[in-house]
């Protein structure tokens, strides 16, 4: 099979492409033949700093595919499901840049008859959203249709992919969503995902500007930028709201206003997918897989999120353009390289 590879930590140009063997699934494995791997912000961070415990790895947490062969103890109805993954290549060697990965069957979720570009676009991003929308005090545990009915929720930088999610999830879940942004294009990718509100906070005061739509304030704020916007949450956080901080883009140190936060008994929730809680991570897959079988999440541009293609032998660029920040998912069409 075709895999990309990498040896040691680097820039891009530590990505190789190379032939390896097929592997087979040990105990409680699914092989899975990918038929697209997304690119996520961790996969070009891990390439650079972390630690490489097999002494190789291939990148690629997110992905979608068919499952070709199963392990020991696993059911043989799962060969021939099209699936989606999640975390493949956390603290594992076989990620999903490549075109056969293995994943423990628990990180695989059947897909049903969505696409495999959708399936690549779900795992980081959309538990990411999921467990920024239910880590608040007065937030829901679950999310469904209705579950945030009577909730407003802010998404700062609703143009990016867990900004997407996040605006999906909660319109789907029957919130009022505002999203700020800093174009008028991307304005108009926030408001494809199903924002309600859009803020160009370029051109807008966030804090008047939401505070027109609500006035009590925000139930929960999902943050990708703590070290800019710290100031501007605290001003619109509601009684029991949340600060969900999933990002530090914008600076890696924020500084929160001790009494004002205490006064409205607010919470500053830290979000990293790969370590929040085991009860959370597993409701969040069964959440989206959930929505995602009613029709509620969909990509491209027409959903608020272009989608960018490439084949293996052009991952190095896949990697570059998410590590300049392109505005959109990038994708990896495995079986093209």
């Amino acid at each position: 099979m075709k895999a990309i590879v990498y040896e040691r930590t680097g820039d891009p140009s530590v990505l190789e492409l190379v032939d390896k063997p097929v592997p087979e699934p040990g105990p409680g494995e699914l092989l899975v033949r990918v038929a697209v791997s997304g690119v996520n912000p961790t996969d070009w961070k891990a390439r650079r700093q972390w630690a490489l415990p097999a002494g190789w790895q291939t990148p690629g947490q997110d992905g979608a595919g068919v499952v070709e062969a199963v392990g020991g103890g696993v059911d043989q109805e799962w060969i021939g499901e099209r699936v989606w993954l999640w975390e493949a290549a956390w603290q594992r060697p076989w990620g999903t840049a490549a075109e056969y990965t293995l994943v423990p069957v628990r990180q695989a979720v059947r897909l049903g008859d969505a696409s495999f570009d959708l399936g690549a676009c779900l795992g980081i991003p959309f538990l990411t959203a999921h467990r920024c929308l239910t880590a608040g005090e007065f937030m829901p545990d679950k999310l469904h249709a209705g579950a945030l009915s009577d909730h407003t929720v802010l998404v700062q930088g609703g143009a990016g992919a867990v900004g997407n999610a996040a605006i999906q999830l909660a319109r789907w879940s029957d919130a009022c969503v505002i999203a700020t942004v800093s174009s008028p294009e991307k304005a108009q990718l926030a408001a494809a995902a199903g924002a309600s509100f859009v803020v160009n906070y370029r051109e807008q005061d966030v804090v008047e500007e939401v505070r027109k739509i609500a006035p009590d304030g925000v139930h929960t704020i999902v943050e990708v930028s703590a070290a800019r916007n710290a100031a501007a949450d605290a001003q619109l956080l509601r009684a029991g709201g949340a600060v969900c901080v999933y990002a530090d883009d914008g600076g890696d140190e924020v500084s929160i206003p001790i009494r004002p936060m205490m006064v409205p008994n607010a919470r500053w929730q830290f979000v990293l997918v790969y370590t929040e809680p085991k009860a959370a991570k597993a409701q969040g897959v069964v959440d989206v897989a959930a929505a995602v079988a009613q029709g509620a999440v969909r990509v491209g541009e027409e959903a608020g999120l272009p989608l960018h293609h490439h084949g293996l032998a052009s991952t190095r660029a896949a990697h570059e353009a998410v590590e300049n920040s392109v505005v959109g998912k990038v994708l990896i069409s495995t079986s093209e390289s």
